[in-house]
């Protein structure tokens, strides 16, 4: 059984509870990160700590731990659950008031709660075979910047996704890719370009994602930061997504086409190679 945190105590996952009257249940008012753990260690911990005060900021949500102790508490759940591979969720909401759509009172408490979920990051069948999506229209509200826990749409679209046979779904707005439903997306031009869409509040800004484009920048690979259509993508040499529990995802497949010559490409394979090699070496 598992050990979770929940307001400052660590319990059995059988005993943690959060109020019926917490915000994060009745509005989705809240936020999350998920940061991965490698070899009992966090990948890029102080970016995704940045990304969640920014988060939070946005919400204007107060949360009073510091970040040494948010790191303790992360240190001390792989400790506690023993976790050599898998991630840590943690989220935050506005904490637990009587049902209003008015903020309770700003001294209300936040709920913050932290669990573990082992499985094998690196093992991953979808890195040797690679990724099938869809296209779907991206219906979410246009703060996608911000990591809520608002994520019904996204997961709508897994579920269309999984009904055609694919893995995942990239979602299209004014007839523009934005990202995939839990990641970034890219394509690799004809000449070997990597694009991928410009940040802003239309996109999640992937902590993967930047570290990713940085690898490529310095193994000399060209970056274009805009936006590219389906048609574009299904005629690129090859495809892939980015996120914290996927890391490099190869993608061979877009509404039924065939990427390039439908299995995984060079430069996605040799990204996620050299995107693991970086984090195991500065992963606390």
């Amino acid at each position: 059984m598992r050990t979770v945190y929940v307001n400052g105590e660590f319990v059995p996952e059988d005993e943690a509870k959060v109020s019926i009257f917490d915000r994060g249940f009745l509005f989705a008012d809240g936020v999350y990160e998920v940061t991965t753990v490698l070899d009992r260690k966090l990948v890029d911990f102080f970016g995704h700590r940045a990304r969640l005060r920014r988060s939070l900021g946005e919400l204007n949500i107060v949360l009073d731990l510091t970040d040494e102790q948010l790191l303790d508490i992360h240190r001390q759940l792989i400790a506690a659950n023993d976790l050599d591979e898998g991630i840590i969720y943690l989220q935050v909401t506005r904490g637990a008031a009587d049902r209003d759509f008015v903020f309770p009172p700003e001294d209300t408490p936040v709920t913050t709660v932290l669990f573990t979920q082992a499985y094998s990051v690196i093992d991953n069948p979808l890195a040797q075979r690679g990724a099938k999506v869809v296209s779907v229209d991206d219906k979410r509200w246009s703060r996608c910047d911000i990591k809520t826990v608002q994520l019904l749409y996204p997961s709508l679209a897994k579920m269309e996704a999984r009904s055609k046979g694919a893995d995942d779904a990239w979602l299209v707005r004014d007839g523009l890719v934005t990202e995939g439903s839990s990641n970034n997306a890219y394509i690799v031009t004809r000449d070997g370009t990597i694009v991928t869409r410009d940040l802003s509040n239309l996109i999640l800004h992937g902590i993967t994602r930047r570290a990713v484009l940085e690898c490529a920048r310095n193994l000399q690979m060209k970056v274009e930061e805009r936006p590219f259509t389906i048609e574009e993508a299904q005629g690129a040499r090859e495809a892939f997504s980015t996120s914290a529990s996927g890391f490099v995802s190869p993608v061979v497949q877009i509404d039924g086409k065939p990427i390039g010559d439908g299995s995984v490409g060079s430069v996605a394979r040799q990204l996620r190679e050299v995107y693991i090699a970086e984090m195991r070496k500065s992963a606390i």
